[in-house]
């Protein structure tokens, strides 16, 4: 595990996703770290695409260890 730094203006978004979205302020930064890598790999996919991708992929997987 890292310290990453972010401006005060980003941390403060964060944490306003965060109670939103019901997640802890590191869990909401990891969610949008993580669907913005996916987005740069899949430039022609849209949000929903990729959460779409992503559930199909999680239950592939979860198949698999059963």
């Amino acid at each position: 595990m890292g310290i990453v730094k972010i401006s005060d203006e980003l941390h403060d978004e964060i944490r306003e996703a965060s109670t939103v979205m019901s997640r802890s302020i590191n869990s909401q930064a990891e969610f949008w770290i993580k669907i913005g890598r996916l987005a740069e790999r899949n430039p022609t996919l849209t949000f929903t695409e990729i959460i779409t991708a992503e559930m199909t992929r999680v239950k592939s997987q979860q198949t698999k260890g059963n």
